[in-house]
């Protein structure tokens, strides 16, 4: 991928030095992976750092024979610091949703690029910073009634990869129980919660092409509390 293009698609390079995206793309490997394929298994974290450049991707909590999605991350996101910044075992893994492309730069490039640009660390920070604040407002909300934690999903997704039309968001068209692991509500309060949501014209789904359109925004906006 050409530097500018790269440096469009995610916004952690924002900013960073023309020089330094030129060093960190030298050496780079791309993966495609088909959807249900897992990407990252969990004895694999801390290897390298993984950029989604196209599709979608479920971060899952691994225990027994149970799994529980954590996270789900689009296009322009990434993963895989963490585990090379504080070098921990990690019990989750990370499955394709659609069919994904993936860019991905080894642990040892990484931490040396980090090095080579101060702006490259700030926005790094930045980034961490956000997910905290994310995972804080999750926490707040967490006794809240199962519509809002539900909308709440959906715009904190949109609001992260949406599209930018004003009065419509579309996103990926997630099975329903991811969104209920992400939103810690039962799944069938989810199935309930959708339906409702279709009936009133609030959402729209394609499934022939995995898009969910948030038809009334504002409204969804709304029963989130962030209007």
């Amino acid at each position: 991928m050409q530097i500018e293009a790269f440096s469009e698609l995610f916004p952690l390079f924002n900013g960073v030095s023309q020089e330094t995206l030129a060093w960190l793309l030298e050496r780079v490997d791309n993966h495609e992976y088909p959807a249900n394929r897992a990407v990252l298994m969990e004895d694999a974290w801390g290897n390298a750092v993984y950029f989604i450049v196209s599709g979608w991707v479920k971060v899952r909590r691994l225990s027994g024979d149970k799994t529980t999605t954590l996270a789900v991350l689009g296009p322009g996101d990434f993963f895989g610091e963490m585990a090379i910044l504080d070098e921990s075992p990690r019990s989750t893994d990370v499955v394709a949703l659609a069919p994904v492309k993936l860019t991905s730069v080894t642990a040892q490039r990484f931490i040396q690029t980090l090095f080579k640009d101060p702006q490259l660390h700030h926005r790094l920070l930045q980034t961490m910073v956000r997910r905290l604040r994310q995972m804080n407002s999750r926490l707040q909300i967490s006794n809240e009634p199962a519509h809002v934690k539900l909308a709440y999903t959906l715009v904190d997704i949109s609001d992260n990869y949406g599209s930018a039309e004003e009065e419509e968001k579309k996103i990926f068209n997630f099975p329903y129980e991811d969104l209920a692991n992400v939103s810690n509500i039962k799944l069938d309060d989810v199935t309930k919660l959708m339906e409702k949501m279709k009936e009133k014209g609030w959402i729209e789904t394609d499934d022939a092409n995995q898009v969910m359109h948030l038809a009334n925004w504002k409204q969804i906006r709304h029963l989130a509390g962030r209007a």
